[in-house]
């Protein structure tokens, strides 16, 4: 039995935990008192049925995943939006690097031609876009977190939690990104063809007008190259990073720690997620903003006119807005499940079956 389960270990492509082998003595738990808990939260829907005290619903009930969406509408809206000078220079940056040549010169020049009310150009299908993003990016996280745990099993869950982490992650995405294409295509559009249009009135008729509804998600395809890659990085290298500050770098349990506490953890770990994340999703990144800008273009024809050096154009732009992004929205999301008492389960432990399994505790 040791042997077939550590062979699962290993045996998986997204490098499930190692671990040591440390024999422990049985642990008997006062009379009438349950044990804590110690796997995956999502590791079956049996153990999370109901709520505590403390929480406002149950860990998987129907109002814990709208409670879910409606922080991923919070976190990305307001995030993307307030961002939304940074990501018009970076989109600038990426359609005419002659003209734009560097972050401060991309501003000057926007200042120069536009004015301040320049730089917020796009913040309305921006707002919108992300907005319906957020809602299914998070919302359908923990949907699909909860589904293909059950899937697996407790054991298995912690395992591959991983894998789980992954997949969870790139399901939602792929509908996240067909609510955003047709607002992420308007904002582009406003954003980096002067004269095309100012603001999204303007700019959804026309493009109807002139493409059809084939205008709204041309893109939809390099969005998914770039988003689901993205949000992969972001959900999987942030639940694992939280883990590892708390095993190595927090001092205390998380059960110990205050709630300002628990959210600076999130926010450290949302920001070295966010800089992995946009080193991932930049060179598809690239490709949406001028294929967004460019009549009849494929993304082969984008990428090949590109070419390797061109695909990294306002990468630094993008990890500083990127990794403040993602640690703020982490940040807004998890406060938003602090603000209303939704369940939030401990970092992932070995289950005691499996412990027994492998002969860890008698």
């Amino acid at each position: 039995m040791y042997s077939s389960v550590i062979h699962l270990c290993r045996a998986n492509p997204f490098s499930a935990p190692q671990f040591q082998l440390v024999r422990e003595a049985p642990s008997t738990p006062a009379s009438g008192v349950q044990p804590t808990r110690r796997h995956l939260a999502a590791a079956s829907a049996a153990d999370h049925a109901g709520a505590t005290e403390e929480d406002s619903c149950a860990y998987g009930s129907s109002k814990f995943f709208l409670l879910c969406g409606f922080g991923g509408i919070i976190s990305c809206g307001t995030t993307h939006t307030a961002l939304v000078p940074l990501d018009l220079v970076k989109c600038r940056i990426q359609v005419d690097p002659k003209k734009y040549k560097s972050i401060f010169n991309g501003f000057s020049v926007t200042l120069k031609e536009d004015g301040f009310r320049g730089l917020a150009k796009g913040w309305a299908p921006t707002f919108i876009g992300y907005s319906m993003q957020g809602l299914c990016k998070f919302g359908f996280y923990e949907v699909f977190k909860v589904f293909y745990s059950n899937l697996l099993g407790e054991e298995n869950t912690y395992l591959w939690r991983t894998s789980l982490y992954l997949a969870a992650s790139a399901s939602a995405e792929f509908f996240a990104d067909i609510a955003l294409a047709p607002m992420e295509a308007a904002k582009v559009r406003i954003q980096t063809q002067p004269g095309y249009a100012n603001t999204l009135r303007e700019a959804l008729p026309r493009m109807y007008a002139e493409e059809g509804i084939w205008a709204f998600y041309k893109g939809v395809v390099p969005l998914w190259m770039r988003q689901i890659p993205y949000t992969m990085m972001k959900f999987a290298c942030f639940e694992r990073t939280v883990e590892a500050l708390y095993k190595y770098v927090v001092p205390k349990p998380r059960s110990e720690c205050s709630k300002g506490e628990q959210l600076v953890v999130t926010f450290v770990a949302g920001y070295i997620a966010g800089v992995f994340c946009a080193i991932v999703s930049h060179p598809a990144d690239s490709v949406v903003s001028v294929l967004n800008k460019e009549k009849g273009s494929t993304a082969g024809q984008v990428l090949k006119k590109l070419g390797p050096k061109g695909v990294w154009k306002g990468l630094v732009a993008r990890i500083i807005m990127i990794g403040t992004l993602t640690a703020l929205q982490w940040f807004i999301y998890d406060s938003v499940k602090v603000y209303f008492r939704l369940p939030r389960p401990p970092p992932p432990e070995m289950p005691e079956s499996l412990k027994k399994k492998l002969g860890l505790i008698q």
